[in-house]
């Protein structure tokens, strides 16, 4: 076995217990029989989803991000409510942020946004044959709606304009799965 897989957690204590994300401290033992303390965070998971219209244009919600101090152009996204799947999270968050309701939810890709130090696991979703629905925002939640072509917004990933990791990665998967046929 190599060294790597040799490394085990002996604790986690609980730190913080936030809204979204708890803080732990892991104390972990080496092969070489040293002890270190990691942080850790855990996240109960999240679902996104990449909504686009008739025209090839897709729905994107700008708001401000704290982690960054600036408004950030990204997919509709958020956290899972308790009991409820990825999936359900995904159509609902549509709605409740853009206000649309999909015919046609299908996944485009799965993953973990920073194992080193967290668990939330997020999955991606395209959104077709968009309906009408109604957009509801939390009491805290302000953000303005855009349509973008998916040119334009793969140019805003590769000028730096759009830094999200699950946005990237939600336009990319849609481009390669959906327009170059992979």
């Amino acid at each position: 076995m190599s060294e790597e897989n040799q490394i085990k957690r002996i604790s986690r204590e609980l730190k913080h217990k936030g809204k979204i994300l708890d803080f732990y401290e892991d104390t972990m033992q080496f092969p070489n029989g040293l002890t270190s303390t990691w942080d850790f965070l855990h996240h109960n998971g999240a679902a996104a989803v990449v909504p686009v219209d008739t025209e090839g244009n897709i729905y994107m919600v700008s708001q401000y991000r704290p982690g960054v101090d600036r408004v950030s152009l990204e997919i509709p996204a958020g956290c899972i409510n308790a009991g409820e799947d990825r999936k359900t999270a995904a159509a609902r968050e549509l709605e409740e942020e853009i206000g649309y309701r999909s015919n046609k939810l299908e996944l485009l890709l799965k993953f973990y946004s920073a194992f080193a130090y967290c668990d939330e696991y997020i999955e991606i979703y395209a959104a077709t044959d968009l309906v009408p629905g109604k957009q509801h925002l939390d009491e805290d939640e302000f953000l303005a709606v855009r349509t973008y072509s998916l040119d334009e917004l793969v140019g805003k990933i590769l000028s730096g304009e759009i830094s999200d990791a699950k946005t990237i990665a939600g336009i990319l998967a849609y481009k390669e799965k959906y327009v170059n046929g992979h």
